[in-house]
């Protein structure tokens, strides 16, 4: 730790890593935040267009499972969407209950600001960082996101 960075809290010295891990989530989707407004999308949104601009169509079930966000904040995030004339809401053919997800035009055009939005805060990410460190970040990443996820390994208590 640096002089400039507040010391951890006493009651976090023993989750070191959990702390800088929220405070790096923290400083992360305060930036993607700040970036997202410029789009007039609120956090959550663009990770939604992103797997519409992949496929469009989508039922809202499976574009909720591949989220991994709860349904209420799926369904505001869409309903904003559906509002702001970025994707209409359809009945499904098979089910009328269940809705199909669709891009309008003005959802389509996000595609490029979005890919560029996401590579700007990628670049500032890892800036300092060199390929091979940002390589070792994401395996360990991924590691700690598969133990945090392991149902077999209940939490300690």
């Amino acid at each position: 730790m640096n002089d400039s960075e507040p010391p951890v809290p006493s009651s976090a010295r023993e989750g070191r890593l959990s702390h800088a891990v929220f405070q790096l989530a923290r400083a992360h989707r305060s930036r993607a935040a700040a970036m997202l407004r410029a789009l007039d999308l609120h956090p959550g949104q663009e990770l939604l267009l992103m797997r519409l601009f992949d496929k469009d169509g989508q039922p809202q079930s499976a574009l909720l499972d591949s989220v991994g966000l709860d349904h209420s904040t799926v369904s505001k995030s869409l309903r904003r969407m559906r509002d702001a004339g970025l994707l209409t809401r359809e009945p499904a053919e098979h089910d009328r209950r269940a809705a199909v997800i669709w891009l309008t035009d003005k959802g389509r055009a996000l595609r490029e600001p979005l890919t560029a939005m996401w590579r700007a805060l990628e670049e500032t990410s890892v800036r300092g960082l060199s390929p091979e460190e940002v390589d070792t970040f994401i395996d360990i990443a991924r590691r700690i996101e598969a133990a945090l996820g392991d149902r077999d390994c209940p939490p300690p208590t």
